[in-house]
């Protein structure tokens, strides 16, 4: 709920433009570490179809380089975009459902730990940021700022 505040400020639930959302249709996101996504990536989209996630940011995929595929079934696909490292390590990406694919306007890949990706929904923008932060198990010098340089923060 708004307080005063924020209502001067304006509260996302106050935009009249969020209605269609909550009328008129729905939009699910989700985040999962993956732990590896060699092999798995036609049993997570299958997850993501019968759960009806429209968009699940994944880390840990520790693949190799950058890029997008279709998987899935026909009718029930999602686009994978993702980046990773020469070493297979650590890695991020996120999945789109098929029906969302025409709405994405731009991927950009900052390292292997962010991924940034703006759709079009309706009238408005969405920007979503996946993140992978290495765990308490890994060295402190792999631990930086996620492993990037850059001024979005």
């Amino acid at each position: 709920m708004c307080t005063t505040h924020a209502k001067a400020q304006g509260c996302v639930n106050d935009d009249l433009r969020a209605d269609g959302l909550r009328k008129g249709w729905g939009f699910r996101v989700g985040t999962w570490n993956i732990d590896s996504l060699t092999g798995r990536a036609g049993k997570v989209v299958e997850a993501l179809s019968d759960k009806k996630v429209d968009v699940a940011c994944i880390q840990e995929t520790r693949w190799k380089g950058g890029g997008c595929k279709f998987y899935g079934a026909k009718g029930k696909r999602h686009k994978l975009f993702w980046m990773g490292s020469e070493e297979r390590s650590d890695g991020v990406g996120i999945f789109v459902a098929e029906k969302w694919v025409d709405s994405v306007v731009s991927v950009e890949r900052h390292s292997k730990r962010v991924l940034i990706f703006r759709m079009v929904l309706d009238n408005s923008l969405l920007n979503i940021l996946t993140v992978y932060t290495p765990h308490s198990g890994k060295p402190e010098e792999e631990k930086g700022f996620f492993g990037m340089k850059c001024s979005i923060w």
